[in-house]
């Protein structure tokens, strides 16, 4: 004999299927061309700043690992400032084409800590563009027995730009109930200084104002979005 109790779990196992099939996603967006890679579409000069004569870093893929796993491609460059070429920035994109539960951006607060850093004061930060448009981002310092590094970064998924993993797993949410697989985006620049020495942030900010302002649209498409 059915009891109102089975209705009602019935109806919840009905309620959560029919809200499941909602936030299924249909559709993939994917901001990167076809046939482009982030090598390709980055351009090597960026205002002042010019990449260093050693190229891009190579960072050799293996399968099966966690980055292969969650990103696409990725690129590291150093670059160096025309005018005094001991100034330089380090460059780190990493780019995943598929921004799900299982397949996510890791945020530098993780990564650093599990290569032997310690991360200092993190600020909320945020980058203005041309235009009137402007980038949330993040400040931090990470710092170990050999070196400080001063760190700005932002993370795209979609067109959102989380600051840290409960806004990343709302954009997630967000994109699902549109029925968008997004794709998303790493973009982090840093500068070594001495222990005692001034903060880098101004100097490591100006490069990426210089970024987003000489990105082709290919690029900024996939770095920044509609930002």
């Amino acid at each position: 004999m059915t009891t109102r109790r089975d209705l009602l779990v019935g109806l919840g196992c009905f309620a959560a299927v029919g809200t499941a099939e909602i936030l299924r996603p249909r559709r993939h967006v994917v901001h990167m061309p076809a046939g482009k890679n982030l090598s390709s579409i980055v351009p090597h000069r960026l205002g002042d700043w010019q990449l260093g004569g050693d190229g891009d870093i190579v960072q050799p893929r293996t399968e099966g690992t966690l980055a292969s796993k969650l990103y696409s491609d990725e690129l590291a460059r150093i670059y160096h400032h025309a005018a005094d070429p001991s100034r330089a920035i380090m460059l780190s994109v990493a780019y995943g084409s598929e921004q799900s539960d299982s397949l996510q951006l890791h945020r530098p607060e993780a990564c650093y800590p599990a290569v032997g850093f310690t991360i200092g004061e993190r600020r909320p930060t945020r980058l203005d563009l041309a235009g009137g448009a402007a980038v949330a981002t993040v400040s931090l310092e990470a710092h170990s027995q050999q070196r400080f590094e001063d760190i700005v970064y932002w993370t795209r998924v979609g067109d959102a730009f989380p600051r840290n993993n409960s806004e990343q797993r709302d954009a997630r949410l967000a994109a699902a109930i549109h029925g968008v697989i997004p794709d998303g985006v790493l973009v982090r620049a840093s500068a070594l200084r001495e222990d005692r020495a001034r903060p880098q942030f101004e100097m490591v900010n100006a490069f990426l104002l210089a970024l987003a302002s000489d990105l082709p649209a290919d690029a900024h498409a996939v770095l920044l979005g509609k930002a």
